[in-house]
Order: structure tokens, then C-alpha cells, then sequence
């Protein structure tokens, strides 16, 4: 069976940060890594949730909405994928749209979005100051990313 690209990147390796996955057409997956190489810190499953909620609600209420195809985590609790389509988002603008929600909702001082029993099947495990807190973390780790930085490192 062929391996599929994601599994070739060496984990042992990756710090946390924003880097681009792959290509499909138009369409363009970027990897954004939380997780330290070796610690096994994984997001918990609240931290994960919580800040899904918020990035995806930001993204999807940002001028740049129509370019936006998805947002969510990764099965294996290191990150999240942001899908764009880039031909409306170059990287450099969908770097500086990640920098820009990651740091609104690090400062977001409403409710949580989609926090009830109707908006979301599992809104027990939502907290928005854990999300922010994930946010404000990740908004430093990227501040200055640039498209030089999306490759994975080498090892």
C-alpha cells in the first residue's frame, strides 16, 4: 500500500507552527502544529474543541470567508488543517489570516461560540478561557511566520 504523504514527515523533528501540507488543484491544506516533539503533550480534547470553535467562527466571519474550506483538528490531537482555496488566498495572505483570527481570539472576551446542546453534540467540554489561553500561545508561536517557513524541517 502507498504511504501517504502526511506519514512522511518526521515527527521527531516538528516544531510547533504553520506549515503547508499538500496541494489538491486549488485547494491547499496548511498543518498548524501545537504539539513539541517527544513530549507527548497532546492537546486534551477540550483544549482541541474549544479552540476549534473559536478559530473556525473567526475564520468564517473574516473578510476573507469565501476563500475559507475548512478548519479542524487533527485525529491524532498534535494541531488542526486550514483548507483555502488558493485561488483566492495566496499563502503569504493565508499566513497573515491564521496570524490575524489566532490573535482575535486570544483576546476574545464573549461567550463561547456554538455552546449549547442544539449548536454542538458535545458542548459539555467547551471552555472559552482554555481556547483563548491555546490561542493566545499559538498567536505568539506564529507572529512572524513567513512563506519561507512553511516547509517541514528536513531529518
Amino acid at each position: 500500500m502507498e504511504r501517504i504523504a502526511s506519514f512522511t514527515v518526521n515527527h521527531d523533528v516538528l516544531v510547533p507552527g504553520l506549515y503547508l501540507s499538500r496541494r489538491d488543484g486549488s485547494v491547499t491544506t496548511f498543518d498548524l502544529r501545537f504539539k513539541k516533539p517527544n513530549t507527548g503533550d497532546l492537546l486534551t480534547n477540550a483544549q482541541m474543541h474549544s479552540v476549534e470553535h473559536l478559530i473556525a467562527t473567526f475564520l468564517r466571519n473574516s473578510p476573507e470567508k469565501d476563500a475559507v474550506i475548512y478548519f479542524g483538528p487533527m485525529g491524532c490531537q498534535t494541531g488542526f488543517y486550514f483548507l483555502f482555496d488558493s485561488a483566492r488566498l495566496t499563502d503569504g495572505q493565508a499566513i497573515a489570516l491564521v496570524q490575524r483570527v489566532f490573535a482575535q481570539a486570544a483576546e476574545y472576551s464573549g461567550p463561547m461560540p456554538g455552546k449549547s446542546p442544539r449548536e454542538c453534540g458535545n458542548y459539555v467540554n467547551l471552555d472559552v478561557a482554555l481556547g483563548r489561553e491555546c490561542c493566545r500561545w499559538y498567536a505568539g508561536v506564529i507572529a512572524r511566520w513567513t512563506e519561507e517557513q512553511l516547509a517541514y524541517p528536513e531529518a
